[in-house]
């Protein structure tokens, strides 16, 4: 999960105007970040089954969101 300020840097870096939140590619960029912070935590507890699921479910949800992009 990601912090507050974290997730705000991250808004403001892919907005595409001001008060944008929900756009695809801020989705898109958020998703990113936590999947890495997934990954991150995996590495050091490879036993953590509910993480890996979580991160599978992110990873699906950026790859439709990606796909929706492409159209």
């Amino acid at each position: 999960m990601l912090d507050i300020k974290k997730k705000q840097t991250v808004i403001k870096k892919f907005q595409t105007h001001a008060g944008d939140t929900g756009s695809s590619e801020v989705q898109i960029a958020i998703l990113t970040t936590e999947i890495e912070e997934l990954i991150g935590h995996l590495k050091l507890h490879p036993k953590d089954h509910s993480s890996r699921r979580g991160l599978l479910r992110k990873v699906s949800a950026r790859r439709r969101l990606m796909r929706y992009l492409k159209k």
